[in-house]
């Protein structure tokens, strides 16, 4: 069923939306001088929407293992800005070509190509630069782990590469299979969730099977995530979601609600919801609202 707004995701969710929102308006603050329109592209694009999903992964990952919510935030942060850029890129016109991203333009539609692409390519250096600044983590062999796992998350063999995959899979002639549309799936959007859920036990310096755990929480969350996603674009509105819908079917993409259907799709991320919520066993109740997040990730309307 939804969250309520006052179920225990509901509220946690929102408290860390506001955390990590006041977060990135410090880290990225407005500027003025010659660079002025750049920072506000990349404000555009990062601040004043979105489901911090993947900021709260970290959130409650580190809360796991005591790590500083200071830390976690940083973290948490620095994530946030590199989905925000995949999601500038992911927009242009060379792309999938979306004039609507969070309810409100999207950056090349709001400033120009050119800015967006620049503004893309700053988030993605800032994000790093948060991460490795000693601010993060007294540790520098922390800090190098954390970046070392995002760069891999969102390189080639990461969020790049599937959405490569994604480019190729539409103009081939043949469908994809199911495993093929996995590891599409996996790397486009998969990578980036399942490293989320792991920077906690980065952070925290955590044992390896509890931190193989998250990971594997996280891959199937992430998994789950796409197929809702895909969902969402064949049922709901674009006023639900706050970004064109339909757009799937209409160019052609791979995805398994066009391969399996809707009713057998939802079947398919309701499994790997469970089992997303099975990961986390070895937690006892401090993991319930990753429990939660994993029902709800299956369940939401935007």
């Amino acid at each position: 069923m939804p969250e309520t707004q006052t179920s225990p995701l509901a509220m946690a969710l929102g408290g860390a939306v506001a955390e990590i929102e006041h977060a990135l308006d410090t880290l990225l603050p407005a500027e003025e001088g010659p660079e002025a329109r750049l920072y506000a592209a990349m404000r555009h694009a990062v601040l004043g929407g979105g489901k911090r999903m993947r900021g709260f992964l970290v959130l409650e990952g580190a809360a796991q293992f005591g790590v500083s919510r200071t830390s976690a935030l940083r973290v948490a942060a620095a994530i946030e800005m590199l989905h925000a850029y995949s999601l500038v890129h992911d927009d242009l016109p060379a792309m999938d070509n979306d004039d609507l991203r969070r309810g409100k333009p999207t950056v090349h539609k709001a400033y120009d190509e050119a800015t967006a692409i620049l503004a893309g390519d700053a988030l993605q250096a800032h994000a790093f630069a948060v991460m490795a600044h000693e601010d993060t983590h007294s540790d520098p062999a922390v800090r190098a782990e954390l970046c070392l796992r995002l760069a891999q998350a969102a390189g080639p063999r990461g969020m790049c590469g599937g959405q490569m995959l994604d480019m190729l899979a539409e103009e081939g002639e043949e469908d994809p299979s199911e495993a093929a549309i996995g590891r599409l799936q996996l790397l486009k959007t998969g990578k980036l969730i399942e490293f989320a859920a792991e920077a906690g036990a980065i952070l925290g310096k955590a044992p390896g099977q509890q931190r193989h755990a998250l990971c594997a929480y996280g891959r199937e969350l992430g998994a789950a995530f796409q197929i809702a996603d895909d969902i969402l674009d064949a049922t709901a509105s674009a006023a639900e979601t706050g970004k064109r819908t339909g757009k799937d079917a209409e160019a052609g993409k791979a995805t398994l609600v066009g391969l399996l259907g809707l009713d057998r799709a939802k079947v398919q991320a309701e499994r790997l919801a469970e089992q997303a919520a099975a990961h986390l066993d070895s937690f006892g109740e401090r993991a319930d609202l990753l429990r939660m997040l994993a029902a709800y990730t299956i369940n939401r309307r935007s």
